[in-house]
């Protein structure tokens, strides 16, 4: 079997039928910069990579057990990321964190963002269309998602070790000297660098006149929509001809055999596989789904009442985002560790079976959950800020306050400006119902006499306390606190 999966391979790679496809050109200037990137194929003896998701909970379906007899360096594998918004978010990570694993067995990974298929919008998962985005939007979109992949995908952690659960770990490198070498290497494409040239008439004769109406309809993206009230618009129905087409392309210009999404993406992903079949009638191109990022309630994991989990710093904080991952309840934590982290499974066990023992502090585990993902989207200075804010801000801590600390939880907590003469020599119980901390002077004295107010992380155990000048760090903000979660940060203007 492990043979015929890998002349399958071959054969998608050699592309040993010439097709007369007008949309699909044998050579491409995207070609000499995919081929560039490629990294030496590893010789080194490891579990497939299907093997070491499947551990980890991170496969939903196959297309073909074919892909999981794949070899280092075998495999170019691609994710799709739509630029809806300006930054992706929490459910988007699962495939960054996929096509790492990805690269460190070896293969290479491909971040395709869709600079096209972003301007129809994908019906998969949504219960009405996506509001229609302007062109400009789309490309200032684009090019912020460039960006955050390439940092995101480029901290992968070097495969020093296979993280397998059993006791016979398998290397899957020779030496630390030259594990950067076995790493796969990353490309990120946009589709609209192809889609820019193609005619409607092109696509209906070349491509739409290989797809079947009912094989479309019966996607269950594609069942659900016309199920639903509104319907579904032609522009949406053709989505899946779209990102299949897309998958076509690469593979048949680049060798990219082998696509991943989550779970929701398996119509689109064999509508690519169907057209290869049909137009190239060669085999070799594989899809892998893994499971959505859901809550063990069945809710998704990163939706907040605030809205999305960003993963783009400028949409919300390292210091927010280590906190979102710092309060994961107990019944998630060790799964998300699985999915979320590169961290060996025999830690993950060991972390789970800490749990369990008496002395256990709480949220330890989610402490290393936090630190693990924070670093992996945000780098190390990401997490140090994060560190820095969380232990800062805890109230009663040791830790020298700063403006420049407070102002950078500012957006992600209540705040308020007041003229400096309206805060200094102002008694703190009136401070903290006009910036409405609390709502009233006695709700203050209350929690005055419970000892839980603090102004600068510092209790306050006095009714009568008055701003003093020293209270204003810098001379330019205070931080209240009622209890640990409710703060105020007060700027002096």
């Amino acid at each position: 079997m492990a043979t015929a999966a890998m002349a399958a391979v071959a054969s998608s790679r050699a592309f040993l039928r010439p097709h007369r496809l007008l949309l699909l050109p044998h050579t491409h200037p995207l070609r000499r910069r995919f081929s560039a990137t490629a990294a030496p194929v590893s010789t080194a003896a490891s579990a497939g990579v299907v093997d070491v998701l499947r551990e980890r909970g991170l496969v939903e379906a196959t297309t073909s057990e074919a892909l999981a007899a794949a070899r280092p360096g075998e495999l170019k594998v691609y994710c799709g990321f739509d630029p809806t918004a300006e930054s992706l978010h929490l459910g988007n990570l699962l495939g960054l964190v996929a096509l790492s694993w990805f690269r460190r067995c070896g293969h290479t990974a491909v971040a395709l963002v869709g600079g096209a298929t972003g301007r129809v919008g994908d019906p998969s998962g949504k219960s009405a269309e996506r509001p229609e985005l302007d062109v400009a939007a789309v490309e200032a979109n684009s090019d912020a998602i460039r960006s955050l992949v390439a940092q995101i995908l480029s901290r992968v952690p070097e495969p020093a070790h296979h993280s397998q659960s059993g006791k016979n770990e398998q290397p899957l490198v020779n030496s630390a000297a030259d594990s950067s070498a076995r790493m796969g290497s990353f490309v990120i494409l946009d589709n609209y660098d192809w889609w820019k040239d193609i005619t409607l008439l092109d696509f209906l004769k070349e491509v739409g006149r290989f797809a079947r109406v009912g094989t479309m309809i019966a996607k269950e993206s594609v069942k659900k929509r016309l199920a639903s009230e509104d319907g579904m618009s032609y522009t949406e129905f053709t989505y899946q001809l779209l990102q299949g087409y897309d998958f076509l392309h690469m593979f048949k210009n680049m060798g990219v055999n082998v696509q991943i999404g989550g779970s929701d993406q398996w119509g689109n992903i064999t509508a690519g596989t169907e057209l290869i079949r049909k137009i190239l009638q060669v085999e070799g191109a594989h899809g892998l789904t893994f499971p959505l990022l859901l809550k063990s309630d069945g809710t998704k994991f990163g939706k907040t009442e605030d809205g999305a989990i960003w993963l783009s710093s400028k949409m919300l904080s390292p210091y927010k985002f280590y906190q979102y991952f710092f309060a994961v309840p107990d019944i998630d934590v060790i799964r998300f560790m699985k999915i979320l982290t590169f961290l060996s499974l025999d830690e993950i066990q060991e972390l789970e079976e800490s749990m369990k023992k008496p002395g256990y502090v709480p949220n330890t585990v989610q402490k290393r959950l936090a630190e693990e993902v924070t670093r992996f989207v945000h780098g190390e200075e990401g997490l140090v800020e994060a560190l820095k804010a969380t232990e800062a801000l805890r109230p009663g801590a040791q830790t020298q306050l700063d403006a420049q600390t407070i102002e950078g939880i500012a957006d992600d907590v209540p705040s308020c400006s007041l003229a400096y003469d309206q805060v200094l020599n102002s008694p703190l119980v009136d401070l903290a119902v006009s910036t409405g901390l609390l709502a009233s002077k006695s709700a203050v004295k209350r929690l005055i006499k419970q000892g839980g107010l603090y102004l600068n992380n510092i209790r306050i155990d006095s009714e009568d306390k008055l701003v003093e000048e020293g209270d204003i760090v810098d001379g330019k903000v205070l931080l209240l606190s009622a209890g640990k979660k409710n703060k105020m940060v007060v700027r002096i203007s």
